[in-house]
């Protein structure tokens, strides 16, 4: 079984910088294919950013292009968000999860475990 704990987030002010992180336990992790996703108050949850099945490639959508970097430091079983030129259009509830299989990096149902959460709320 593969427990995901979020740390990191909340209030913000646009412009500022925040970063999440994920650590992962119950699995070895170097290889997991893991990514992050968010999802706004009346909105479906969307990828945001994401690591290639093999974990050696990384994606991002292009609302977060540029701003956002995903990380991972794998002695610590640990993932990250560096959340950088935040915008209001941000905030959201960000959920790290873990895919055990090829599927679209994309697509919340390709992932099979999911962290409880964090808020990131970015003030104007």
């Amino acid at each position: 079984q593969v427990q995901l704990v979020e740390s990191g987030g909340g209030l913000v002010r646009a412009g500022g910088s925040s970063r999440l992180s994920c650590t992962a336990s119950g699995r070895t992790f170097s290889n997991l294919a893991m990514g992050w996703f968010r999802q706004a108050p009346g909105k479906e949850r969307e990828f945001v950013a994401g690591f290639t099945w093999g974990g050696d490639g990384t994606f991002y959508a292009d609302s977060v292009k540029g701003r956002f970097t995903i990380s991972r430091d794998n002695a610590k079983n640990t993932m990250y968000l560096q959340m950088n030129s935040l915008k209001p259009e941000d905030t959201a509830v960000y959920y790290c999860a873990l895919r055990q299989s090829p599927r679209s990096l994309f697509l919340p149902s390709s992932y099979n475990y999911w962290g409880q959460g964090t808020q990131v709320t970015v003030s104007s």
